[in-house]
């Protein structure tokens, strides 16, 4: 039942970093969905960046996109594939974005000469912004980065307390997830940490409603009985979360805690019983082993970090188990195919197919024209995604004897530069938001591969890229052995390409991931693993 009033889950997490608080508040949201109540979510991020734009993705994963453009955490992304939902810039909030506004108002006048401080100025802008994104909604879920007790998280934690006691604690709820270290030497989860942070917690004037304790063994109902006396948390409010051998099994488990119930009854919901049957069909596909298994040569040059290609590596699994399924991703390294001479086809051709991702920068792009000049010549199914269609296009005229085609970022004075970047982006190749982001739209070829795929001749597509074809090539494609057949209307800017007369060589300026969902998979990965299938 719709309520006048949003209602607020606030998600803090304890003990250490990466915990999986975002899964955490994803999979309460898709529960909450469940019952009929219509959710959103945000992340609020300690980092004095404006915006996760230029965060270094070895560090902290992919920058997932949304539909208006703004560049975000990760989270994000399982934001929209638990609840369905697609986000906005409101809901992601970084450090620096409430700061720069702080600023600009005391530059304005705003403040009228009044001293700006922490309290009440920075943790009061940060309410509005809350309460902002979570208008229009029943429960507006909001997940604080970092760990409890780090100094940059404190305005978040001081702005939430205080939120709490401007909407009344009956209308907000704490959900706080620790962890449960294993002892090998005395075969016991430990429980001390969780109690020391659920204590820090309390310090700063929130006491949890709910607890999630992570861990990588199962827990027994000792523990949580332990655990609920020391901190203070009802033992029905505690849900244990152990390894899972999927991420989208962790709805189900906290259902079977009843986590959810103890949500809507705190909160006031008179809320209808769960339907959770299709979620419980993904988790199974998900984990079920087929007699088929693909192997997926995944070309690319963020090797530090499996978050990275979040969203990728998950529209790839979605649309293997949606096709009945399994994949193995193997990571190749780009960078060591760069020199001259350096022949990575004797790597691809044991895989099944080849899938060249995104990315910025000069490291790993020759390496990449080179997958893509084997997948051409080799007939080996290919998927590129943004800078894999950029490579595309140059392996494409290189095989076909340009050998001098090229990139701006490879080569700014080229004489034969296939892929050029945006008028006026020249100059600021090194910062934030210079980009073609968010929502385009793009028409489709009538009796192309792409239409074949989508079925469809008008799509809309998340974009973040600044280089994009030089359409005066265009008239070479069909001699180079490819077609553009897909062109955003309104510029005439080429957003798909395809291989003329080849089983499967697709790739796009959009990134299809982000709208990937593990119950509805990207018509792109499904056409890329229905054709590696089929071969």
């Amino acid at each position: 039942m719709a309520q006048s009033m949003t209602k607020y889950v606030f998600v803090t997490g304890g003990v250490l970093s990466g915990l999986g608080k975002g899964i955490t508040a994803a999979s309460i949201g898709n529960l909450l969905k469940a019952r009929g109540l219509r959710v959103n979510l945000q992340k609020c991020d300690p980092y004095l960046n404006v915006d996760a734009g230029i965060l270094n993705p070895r560090e902290h994963g992919e920058c997932f996109v949304t539909k208006d453009g703004a560049e975000t955490d990760l989270d994000l992304g399982h934001y929209e594939r638990f609840i369905d939902e697609e986000m906005t810039a409101a809901s992601s909030l970084m450090s620096g974005r409430v700061l720069k506004k702080l600023i600009e108002d005391e530059r304005a006048g705003k403040f009228e000469g009044d001293d700006v401080q922490i309290i009440p100025h920075l943790t009061g802008a940060i309410q509005d912004w809350i309460i902002k994104a979570g208008e229009g909604f029943d429960v507006h879920i909001v997940e604080i980065g970092g760990t409890v007790g780090d100094y940059e998280s404190l305005s978040f934690i001081e702005a939430i307390r205080e939120l709490g006691l401007k909407t009344g604690l009956n209308n907000c709820l704490y959900v706080h997830v620790v962890y449960l270290p294993y002892l090998s030497a005395s075969n016991e989860l430990k429980t001390k940490p969780a109690q020391n942070s659920v204590r820090e917690l309390r310090g700063l004037g929130i006491t949890p409603d709910v607890l999630v304790c992570r861990s990588e063994q199962s827990s027994s109902q000792s523990v949580i009985k332990k655990l609920s006396l020391f901190s203070g948390v009802p033992v029905d409010s505690i849900a244990a979360l152990p390894n899972a051998d999927s991420i989208y099994r962790v709805p189900l488990t906290l259902e079977k805690a009843g986590i959810a119930d103890v949500i809507a009854l705190k909160l006031g919901f008179n809320v209808k019983k769960p339907d959770l049957s299709e979620w419980q069909s993904v988790v199974d596909k998900a984990t079920t082993a087929y007699p088929k298994t693909l192997k997926i040569g995944f070309v690319a040059k963020y090797m530090d970090n499996t978050d990275t290609y979040m969203s990728v590596f998950e529209a790839l699994k979605a649309a293997a188990w949606h096709n009945s399924a399994n994949i193995t991703i193997d990571w190749i390294n780009a960078a060591k195919y760069d020199a001259p001479g350096s022949d990575i086809g004797a790597v691809l051709k044991s895989y099944d197919g080849i899938v060249v991702p995104g990315g910025f920068g000069q490291r790993g792009l020759e390496g990449k024209i080179k997958a893509a000049q084997y997948a051409l010549t080799q007939q080996k199914p290919y998927l590129g995604l943004c800078l894999g269609l950029q490579m595309a296009v140059i392996a494409a005229a290189r095989n076909a004897g340009l050998t001098e085609a090229n990139t701006f970022e490879l080569d700014p004075d080229g004489q034969n530069l296939v892929i050029i970047t945006m008028d006026g982006q020249a100059d600021k190749l090194m910062t934030g938001g210079t980009m073609r982001l968010g929502n385009y739209n793009c028409r489709l070829e009538e009796g192309t591969l792409a239409h074949k795929v989508y079925n469809q001749l008008d799509i809309v597509e998340r974009h973040r890229h600044r280089g994009e074809c030089n359409n005066n090539y265009l008239k070479d494609y069909q001699t180079w052995g490819i077609k553009a057949s897909g062109f955003n209307p309104d510029s005439n800017l080429v957003e798909v390409i395809e291989g003329i007369n080849h089983p499967f060589f697709l790739a796009s300026q959009y990134h299809p991931e982000f709208k990937s969902r593990p119950n509805r998979p990207h018509p792109m990965f499904n056409g890329f693993i229905q054709a590696l299938l089929e071969r």
